[in-house]
């Protein structure tokens, strides 16, 4: 498998966001991008797989589907698992964990499946492997079918590698590129998050109207790969051309704390010249001057901050600062409670379908411009 030849290429989306996560990819030029149940696929080659990790701002994980053999009984495996090409895509010297799924199969056995494969990474490839190993091959046995993925990943990818001061309840970067995307945010209006947390939704704001990639801080599982080329990497991380952006990006927050980290993970990312944040309640937020924007908030729940019944209040001040001085702007509210959010009294239009996000559901509530 040279870097040239195609495979499916699956970037693994929160349950229910598919459909954004399809559009970024085509935006992003992964043509013949279509969603599929828990994410979106398209085919390409490792190039695009290290751009797709490197670039793409929605997506959890990208999986890189490199073969299947077909397998009726665990004597099978054995064999077609021993002459699969692992070395065109794995070193011997990188440890490896496999995890093996059965569905609809022969082999019904996870665990067999699993001795199995491993023993012929072992046998035909001289591969370690090891249970807490950065790279993870998982194979999926379906109607007597196994297919090979890869985890080009290893760490999530909303670990964005410049974010090291975080809040109690913080949203993932990877939900909230999508978000920002859901309200139609692309980059070219300003951003006021009044309960920033750690920052996330205006760092986020601020490194798409940069054009910053946003894993250009970290490392991935597929730097370990026997199919990687170091000197078409590099040439990919510098390709971007960081824009000058006219708009500017706000976070406030009553917690002081909240304040210095904020401060501290936008000069990590590079976005400290267009992002600030100011330490003030929501009845003290400002208008910032110059044309509207998107104000987006990811207030606390009651679940697991703060106590429920205190929240109401908050949320009241909150629609009620936003109704009198934000006229001309949009709202994008994240909750897990459509009664606290109701108590914003802000005219917010269908809710979208929950989604999963560290165990709770949470929605997205939007509106159009305030009047």
């Amino acid at each position: 498998m040279s870097n040239a030849t195609p495979f499916e290429i699956f970037l693994v989306a929160p349950p229910g966001l598919e459909s954004l996560l399809c559009a970024e990819a085509r935006e992003k030029g992964f043509d013949g991008a279509v969603v599929t149940p828990g994410g979106v696929t398209f085919t390409g080659g490792w190039p695009e797989v290290w751009r797709a990790n490197l670039t793409l701002r929605g997506a959890s994980r990208v999986l890189a589907r490199i073969g299947a053999i077909r397998v009726m009984h665990l004597a099978q495996l054995d064999k077609r698992a021993r002459k699969f090409p692992w070395a065109e895509v794995l070193r011997p010297d990188v440890p490896i964990r496999v995890d093996v799924s059965c569905k609809a199969s022969r082999i019904y056995h996870a665990g067999a499946a699993t001795q199995r494969i491993e023993t012929a990474l072992k046998e035909s490839l001289g591969a370690t492997i090891a249970a807490d190993a950065p790279l993870r091959l998982m194979a999926r046995i379906e109607d007597d079918l196994c297919t090979f993925s890869l985890d080009t990943s290893g760490e999530p990818l909303h670990r964005r590698g410049h974010k090291e001061a975080v809040g109690k309840a913080p949203i993932r970067e990877t939900l909230a590129a999508l978000f920002l995307r859901q309200c139609g945010y692309s980059g070219s209006e300003p951003v006021v998050d009044p309960m920033c947390g750690s920052g996330t939704f205006v760092i986020e704001a601020a490194e798409i109207a940069r054009g910053l990639y946003p894993g250009r801080s970290r490392t991935f599982a597929f730097e370990q790969f026997a199919s990687f080329d170091p000197a078409l990497w590099a040439q990919m991380r510098g390709a971007a051309t960081p824009r000058t952006p006219d708009s500017r990006y706000f976070g406030s927050d009553r917690d002081t704390g909240a304040i210095r980290m904020s401060t501290a993970n936008a000069e990590r990312a590079g976005v400290q010249d267009i992002a600030s944040f100011r330490h003030n309640a929501v009845s003290d937020l400002i208008r910032p001057e110059g044309r509207p924007g998107l104000v987006m908030v990811n207030p606390p729940y009651g679940t697991r901050i703060g106590e429920k019944k205190l929240l109401f209040a908050v949320y009241g001040a909150l629609g009620k600062t936003l109704l009198e001085r934000f006229k001309g702007w949009r709202v994008g509210m994240v909750t897990t409670d459509l009664g606290l959010a109701k108590a914003a009294a802000l005219p917010f239009t269908t809710p979208l379908p929950p989604v999963s996000h560290g165990g709770l559901r949470i929605q997205l509530l939007q509106t159009e411009p305030l009047r």
